[in-house]
């Protein structure tokens, strides 16, 4: 008790909650930028944490980084140009709403379960954090290669009316993740003698380019210019959405429960979290032909996913200092560079420190409701713009985005192909989510198969052994197998 006293003292004192609030705004901002992402504001953060006690350092990336995940929700919904990865999920979503006229409806969704994703995240870090992380640690390679088959499930369940053209984007998203160095031989693959695809090509630019660009030629080639939504009013963000809450909260549950989980695991996230959790919530959907068209219950659970990853994330770097993810990461060199050393012993010899940790997740969790509130009214503005005027706006922000990643046209050039191929793909039926998620795992995908292969000396029935990995592999196959059963079936009968 003495130590909670203690944290709380450690919090709320004027210069830590101008830190928290500063840090909040920056990361507003930092998140709403296609291009910079939530992992780069953490980043750009380090150097003026050297100058700061520990207390308020960690205060700093923590609020960062928690706004900038929700804050890649805006352009996300209002341009269609995802601020951040992990928005990219529900962003087809989120801007069909905004057309439609319900860009409140979008926007409020995605803040109202951010926020309460978010501290169902830190309440199960404050309670569970040590039981959680030795399951993480338990993941190994095999257990990995499943937990990203069962990702690429999402593909079939988030491709609309015809899973095939769904697994077809998919395959070439891996196909796409094949580019450069990153393979088992670390030989240069598909590169063509250019050195700037021996890194890979990079899914920021990717991404910007398939969502954002696409929808720019659209509007560009469009003969009959579709009704923008500045045409129509935006109302209060929060309107409707207690009712929003009591329809959708086995969702907020799932979502939470499932962004936890996923973001506990060292290497998954935010990203791979708001997908699963997407394909979930359109699997298990009451209405899974509204999906695709302007629903906001893929926006309830996802949102909800993304933001409690945050929490999930810290478990297994507080507990072990093992990162969660790339955010986590960068935490734990200033955790240590603070003296805070991650483990077991941080909670025996620093307990208010700790605490003050956990006080400042929930404060920045509930500072996201007013902050985010004053962002949106700020960015709301865009929709009065013509769309004349607006989309070469939204493209200057793209090849602004895409540059800023590496300082290199390379990653314009990619954005502008990218945005072709997905006009091209939409035009023709291929849906382009999965080909995102695609990249996003590929390169996972393969390292963990050749990792186990290695392990198992070539045995494919070692993918089955472990206990963890036996239960995702036989969940996985069940998933694939059932439905082709049942197809049989009915037509046989």
């Amino acid at each position: 008790m003495d130590a909670l006293i203690t944290a709380f003292g450690l919090v709320f004192q004027p210069y830590v909650l101008a830190v928290i609030a500063a840090s909040a705004v920056y990361g507003l901002f930092v998140g709403a930028i296609p291009g910079l992402t939530a992992t780069m504001a953490t980043a750009l953060l380090v150097p003026v944490t050297f100058f700061m006690p520990p207390v308020p350092a960690v205060a700093a990336i923590v609020t960062a980084t928690a706004m900038a995940i929700f804050s890649g929700d805006i352009p996300s919904a209002l341009l269609r140009m995802p601020g951040t990865p992990a928005s990219a999920a529900y962003t087809d979503e989120a801007y069909l709403l905004t057309r439609s006229g319900r860009a409140e409806l979008a926007l409020g969704a995605g803040l109202v379960f951010s926020v309460l994703g978010g501290i169902f995240g830190v309440v199960v870090l404050i309670v569970a954090a040590p039981a959680l992380a030795e399951i993480a640690l338990k993941f190994s390679s095999f257990e990995y290669f499943w937990l990203v088959m069962l990702g690429f499930t999402c593909a079939v369940f988030i491709a609309g009316t015809d899973p095939l053209k769904g697994v077809i984007a998919l395959l070439l998203g891996l196909l796409i993740s094949c580019v450069g160095l990153e393979n088992p031989a670390g030989a240069p693959r598909w590169t063509f003698g250019n050195s700037e695809l021996m890194g890979g090509i990079p899914l920021i630019p990717l991404m910007i380019g398939m969502f954002a660009v696409s929808e720019v030629l659209r509007f560009a080639c469009a003969s009959v210019r579709p009704e923008m939504a500045e045409d129509r009013p935006f109302g209060n963000v929060f309107t409707g959405m207690w009712g929003l809450i009591k329809k959708y909260k086995l969702q907020l549950l799932r979502g939470s429960a499932l962004g936890t989980a996923v973001g506990a695991l060292p290497g998954a996230g935010a990203d791979i979290a708001a997908w699963m959790s997407y394909a979930v919530s359109k699997k298990f959907s009451k209405e899974p032909e509204k999906f695709g068209t302007g629903h906001v219950e893929g926006i309830v659970e996802s949102g909800a996913a993304n933001n409690s990853a945050l929490g999930g994330a810290w478990i297994p770097a507080l507990v072990f200092g093992i990162p969660g993810d790339s955010i986590t990461a960068i935490a734990i060199g200033v955790l240590y560079l603070k003296d805070m050393n991650p483990g077991p012993m941080l909670f025996v010899n620093n307990p208010q420190n700790i605490y003050a940790v956990f006080i400042v997740f929930v404060l920045a969790q509930l500072l996201m409701l007013p902050f985010g509130w004053v962002a949106i009214k700020a960015a709301k503005r865009i929709l009065r713009i013509p769309a004349g005027l607006l989309m070469p706006l939204i493209l200057l922000f793209c090849v602004v985005g895409s540059f800023a990643i590496n300082n290199t046209l390379f990653g314009v050039i990619v954005m502008g192909v990218a945005g072709v191929l997905a006009f091209y793909m939409e035009r023709w039926g291929f849906p382009v989510a999965p080909t995102i998620l695609g990249v996003v795992l590929g390169t996972m995908l393969e390292e963990h198969f050749f990792s186990s292969l290695v392990k198992a000396d070539g045995q494919f029935l070692a993918f089955f052994e472990r206990p963890i990995a036996g239960v995702l592999g036989v969940m996985t196959l069940l998933i694939w197998l059932v439905p082709l059963w049942r197809r049989i079936q009915s037509r046989s009968a």
